[in-house]
């Protein structure tokens, strides 16, 4: 699948380039323009899945945008207003915008709206696992804490969190590890495979990973339902 694409117009430059870090580890392109006319020429000519239009056009510029490229079979808009424009933002979404956001706002929470937009679309490439105190992107390899910061897993990291997420509740052995999930260099046998599990439980602050003694490992789903789980997606930035 091509990767999807998003578009940032007009979007004040300090979360423009946060923005697109969030959203190119993610697994996405993006484009920043500064024009209303650069805009133009970007959505006439390239399949654009998401439009995010900064407060830097004002609401009528904004709107005009949307109703040139938006409704059926065009991308979907996300509007950046000012706060309290009650006005502007109903206007916008009886024009078909997809979300509207006031600033100032927080960098995670739109990407995760906009990966939202992406996954209706067909379009999204988020694979996620919801721990204690971390969500996971899978396809991205990236952990993002409840804190608000993310740190990335290795390959051999992401192989080995798959294998346990495939197989909750059941005991792997230490064969079943090598041979689904190998390490990253020859040394995979006997206590190295008891550090790759202490690095993993470290990356991931989880307790959800036990070591059955004598047995191997089981990966025991935690049961988020109680937590605020969204703020894994939407920490501050």
């Amino acid at each position: 699948m091509a990767r999807a694409m998003v578009a940032l117009v007009c979007v004040a430059e300090v979360v423009a380039q946060d923005l697109a870090d969030h959203l190119e580890r993610r697994g996405h392109d993006v484009r920043k323009v500064t024009q209303v006319w650069q805009a133009d020429a970007l959505l006439a000519g390239e399949r654009v899945d998401v439009v995010v239009v900064g407060d830097g056009l004002t609401p009528g510029e904004g709107r005009d945008l949307l109703k040139r490229h938006g409704g059926e079979g065009g991308p979907d808009f996300v509007l950046i207003c000012r706060p309290r424009d009650l006005v502007d933002k109903v206007l916008a979404l009886e024009l078909g915008a997809a979300d509207v956001i006031e600033s100032p706002l927080v960098v995670r929470e739109l990407a995760t709206r906009i990966g939202g937009l992406l996954a209706r679309r067909g379009r999204g490439t988020s694979e996620l696992v919801v721990l204690e105190n971390a969500t996971v992107d899978l396809r991205s390899a990236m952990v993002m804490y409840r804190s608000g910061s993310e740190d990335q897993l290795s390959p051999g990291q992401v192989a080995l969190l798959r294998l346990f997420t495939s197989s909750p509740r059941k005991v792997l052995t230490r064969d079943d590890i090598i041979a689904a999930a190998p390490a990253e260099n020859a040394d995979a046998f006997d206590r190295s495979i008891d550090s790759r599990i202490v690095r993993l439980r470290r990356k991931l602050d989880t307790e959800a990973i036990t070591t059955i003694r004598g047995a191997g490992y089981r990966f025991d789903p935690p049961d988020t339902r109680g937590a605020d789980t969204a703020s894994a997606d939407t920490g501050n930035d």
